[in-house]
């Protein structure tokens, strides 16, 4: 059964992090940084503001995912779905989703395998945009951060490789965190379906989003989190970096 409040939050955590090989071995939402792990850390920020259901995708050791949940106490507000096919591209877990996402009411959206300061949510939940992204204009050079481009104060780009011919006044970094009103989470399900059926399974999920943004770019807005502390972790820096400067910067 499907539960509807106000305000829900979906995680996806179903990959296997194989980029850090070496540093971590299971699903990065078991990271752990200081007595927590990234996934108590979520479960944790959204209880503190009142989000009253979380769907949690899993895929790779699942078992461990869900034994987290556990051992955090959560169980009663958090409900797992499992994605067999989480070795394709995020857009299938996105789509394992999508009744969550049809369901009625605003969601959250977030990835597991950001570390950072709750306030980064509360700027989330509060914003007067109903289709927020957040934005840090301290952007990592390189292809691998997926890039937010303003122009005229609206979104004109959403992706990791941008055009060379674009024009825009100002980008940053998105962090992985997303705010959708009912009606965009309706199409955001509707365009995963879209992806599968059209054999479009290897594609990150921040593509499906990005068709909405093109093809009504009034929707959406945006928050400037820039000099709140988080980091994205996808390689051995990244949890170094996540260990010496992002964890003493967070409340205890």
């Amino acid at each position: 059964m499907i539960i509807i409040d106000p305000m829900r939050a979906i995680i996806l955590a179903a990959g296997i992090g194989k980029r850090l090989v070496g540093e971590h071995s299971g699903p990065k939402g078991l990271l752990r940084f200081g007595a927590r792990s990234l996934l108590a850390r979520h479960i944790d920020a959204l209880r503190g503001l009142d989000v009253r259901h979380i769907a949690l995708c899993v895929g790779h050791e699942a078992g461990r995912l869900r034994a987290e949940v556990e051992a955090t106490g959560a169980q009663a507000v958090t409900t797992t779905l499992f994605n067999p096919d989480y070795r394709e591209g995020s857009v299938v877990s996105l789509w394992t989703m999508r009744h969550y996402l049809d369901a009625g009411g605003d969601v959250l959206l977030m990835d597991a395998d950001v570390l950072y300061d709750p306030a980064l949510l509360a700027r989330l939940m509060q914003s007067p945009h109903a289709n927020c992204f957040l934005l840090d204009r301290d952007l990592e050079a390189g292809e691998e951060p997926v890039k937010l481009c303003i122009r005229g104060g609206r979104i004109v780009e959403f992706r990791k490789q941008l055009p060379a011919d674009l024009r825009y006044d100002f980008a940053g970094e998105s962090v992985g965190f997303f705010r959708f009103s009912e009606t965009t989470a309706a199409r955001l399900a509707r365009r995963c379906q879209a992806y599968l059926d059209a054999g479009r399974r290897a594609e990150p999920y921040e593509e499906a989003i990005r068709d909405l943004i093109m093809e009504t770019p009034a929707d959406f807005g945006f928050e400037d989190i820039s000099g709140l502390p988080w980091v994205e972790i996808d390689f051995p820096r990244d949890v170094e970096r996540a260990r010496r400067e992002i964890l003493p910067r967070l409340p205890a």
